[in-house]
């Protein structure tokens, strides 16, 4: 295994880097405190090839691997989760399964586009009564001359209050079994489908949703790739993610590091810099290590992924201790600020809001206990 970087990454790292530092960070916190998405910065990710980083360039990305996807990441999360989460669903969740199983007209009509930023995209996978279980969604698609009529809801999508279309899945056969679950390209606005915009504690910026389906007619053509049964796409979509998310993870406790060093260089108590105080030393140590450790087992998810051996062990594995990671390290930064911690001027408290999400989002740290559980056999 050979994780040293290349200089097109490291080109790819930089390039994220000032962009973020430059267009994202002056407004993170604004668009925080409204809750919105400047929604024109996901086409400008379209003109600079960011949303295809992952994609090859014969189908129009950016040609990387996933570890470059990775290292950018890290980069936009070091800023702004928000903003990472939200190119992250347009780039992986609303794209990737259209990439992987659309046809040649599907990704014409919508991953191409799609990569350019000129059209938004969503995921829409979550149930208000589905929790983790995939395979018990209630929402429905039945097949009518012409296409099918769709029915159910759907909560916590991201991007859907913003969105062009939504890659819905819906269950298209009665019995509990993989094949009965499929995906459907569902183009926004659509007469049976009402969006409400959630209020939420983490990832202000990043626009959610919750949608009602009743009796949506979609075409024929709307079937992700022609056929139903697609649920296998979903699950590989999602172990691939959660590998992308813990890189996002990484990035978020970063930045919280980053943080908390500035204040403990320039911040003095009883006449020397806290830094100076083991206690302040040690804390910032621990973190530091615990990031290293969570950063190189996502470089090592991503080689997996490039190996195609990427398991959905390894996978729960790379989520579980990155997520954990930037919940103790944004909460450990929060505490060497002290006071100023708990203050808005101050990006510690937004990096463990959005930290919160993802001990819960992209499958809860419990979920991913069960899933490296059951491959132990036990």
């Amino acid at each position: 295994m050979d994780f040293s970087i290349t200089p097109q990454q490291e080109m790819l790292r930089d390039t994220v880097r000032r962009f973020f530092q430059t267009e994202v960070a002056p407004i993170a916190r604004a668009c925080d405190d409204e809750e919105r998405f400047p929604k024109e910065m996901i086409r400008q990710w379209g003109d600079m090839g960011l949303i295809g980083i992952r994609y090859p360039e014969a189908d129009g990305g950016s040609g990387f691997d996933k570890l470059g996807e990775c290292l950018a990441r890290e980069e936009m999360s070091r800023v702004s989760q928000a903003f990472a989460s939200t190119w992250s669903v347009q780039a992986h969740m609303g794209l990737w399964p259209i990439w992987r199983s659309g046809t040649a007209e599907q990704k014409a009509k919508y991953f191409a586009p799609g990569l350019r930023g000129e059209l938004i995209s969503c995921f829409g996978l979550s149930e208000p009564e589905g929790g983790s279980n995939i395979r018990a969604l209630r929402t429905r698609a039945t097949k009518v001359p012409g296409g099918y009529r769709i029915s159910g809801s759907k909560m916590y999508i991201t991007n859907s209050p913003i969105a062009d279309f939504v890659l819905l899945a819906a269950r298209t056969r009665p019995e509990l079994t993989p094949e009965a679950v499929s995906l459907f390209i569902v183009e926004l606005p659509n007469p049976g489908i009402v969006i409400h915009k959630m209020a939420k504690e983490g990832i202000r910026a990043s626009e959610t949703g919750l949608i009602h389906i009743d009796e949506a007619f979609v075409p024929d053509e709307a079937l992700l790739g022609g056929r139903e049964g697609t649920y296998p796409i979903i699950l590989e979509c999602l172990s691939e993610n959660r590998v992308g998310v813990a890189a996002n993870c990484v990035g978020m406790a970063q930045g919280a590091l980053d943080a908390a060093i500035a204040y403990a260089r320039d911040r003095e108590v009883g006449g020397k810099r806290i830094g100076h105080y083991q206690a302040i030393a040690h804390k910032l140590a621990d973190m530091a290590a615990q990031i290293e450790a969570a950063r190189w087992l996502v470089y090592y998810g991503a080689w997996r992924i490039e190996q195609n051996t990427l398991d959905a062990a390894t996978a729960a594995k790379v989520k579980l201790t990155a997520s954990e990671c930037a919940l103790h390290v944004t909460e450990q930064a929060i505490r060497i600020h002290g006071g100023a911690g708990i203050m808005r001027d101050h990006a510690v408290g937004r990096f463990h809001r959005d930290a919160f999400v993802y001990v819960i989002g992209e499958g809860t740290s419990e979920i991913q206990r069960n899933i490296i559980a059951k491959s132990l056999r036990l």
